[in-house]
């Protein structure tokens, strides 16, 4: 990628936009100054020759010297659209995935058969998966979990920002929830290995590493979600695991070690096993 010479005074959008597309991709850069200018996409076109001032042009550089040194644009932005909708965010908590998107349409797709469901998201971080669903799912009553009090704070102020009615509760997975039951229970645990290097590879490096990584497989939350599931879900009710690529089946293995029926896994739009659920019938 050709250097471009970063101007000394304050430049107007269209050179703003050729300094920074020379250092991060032209994508990266119109989002950043986006954020900067607080102006839709369509401005930065219409208006090329409108300069930057001081003090917006010196945001500028900051940001996207920092996302040179790898910090993700959504913690550079604070905010990360899910399901159409714009997340606060920190690096408290995991950075919003597109691929989680598949886990909150199966999870509509199950509660929304219910009059009122009773949900459960075990390790809430942001709180999109349950906020989202408080928002899709008229009358549901849905509890978020996690174990992090900082991501609880962001979990919360999304919460309250786009007006979604959710329970919060601090804990690691079930601890705090005895006899509670549920008609369903969704979580996007750790799934990571421990030992992956992809863990300090890219946006990854700066997310919170308790979010990601669990065990020298990556199926220790898993694991333990599945086990302690029975108690906390109703006759029929389902839970439903985002996961990683290559963990469809050891999921699978798990819910039927356990005693779920009707067990299934479910590809996101790369075709990639990314869900895997099942049912809980209940004990005779």
């Amino acid at each position: 990628m050709t250097e471009v010479e970063r101007p000394l005074a304050p430049p107007p959008i269209a050179t703003a936009l050729a300094w920074a597309r020379a250092r991060i991709g032209v994508v990266d850069a119109r989002v950043l100054l986006r954020h900067v200018l607080g102006c839709p996409s369509a401005h930065l076109a219409a208006h090329p020759e409108r300069p930057l001032d001081e003090e917006q042009w010196c945001l500028y550089c900051a940001l996207v010297e920092a996302r040179v040194n790898g910090e993700p644009v959504a913690y550079l932005t604070g905010e990360r659209e899910f399901f159409g909708r714009s997340f606060l965010v920190s690096p408290a908590v995991l950075i919003p995935r597109p691929e989680t998107e598949l886990l909150v349409e199966l999870a509509l797709a199950h509660g929304g058969a219910h009059p009122r469901p009773r949900i459960l998201d075990l390790g809430t971080g942001s709180g999109a998966i349950a906020i989202t669903l408080a928002l899709e799912l008229d009358g549901a009553e849905i509890t978020a979990v996690d174990a992090a009090r900082e991501a609880l704070w962001v979990a919360m102020g999304n919460a309250a920002r786009l007006g979604a009615s959710v329970s919060f509760m601090q804990g690691s997975w079930f601890e705090g929830l005895a006899g509670e039951r549920y008609q369903l229970i969704v979580s996007n645990p750790p799934y990571v290995a421990a030992g992956d290097p992809h863990l300090s590879q890219g946006d990854v490096r700066f997310e919170p590493r308790s979010a990601l990584a669990a065990g020298a497989e990556g199926l220790d939350d898993l694991q333990h979600i599945v086990a302690a599931a029975p108690a906390h879900l109703d006759d029929d009710g389902w839970l439903l695991l985002e996961h990683g690529y290559d963990q469809a089946a050891a999921v699978r293995g798990l819910l039927t070690d356990a005693g779920f029926s009707a067990i299934n896994s479910w590809a996101d739009l790369a075709g990639i096993e990314r869900v895997t659920g099942g049912r809980w019938p209940g004990r005779p």
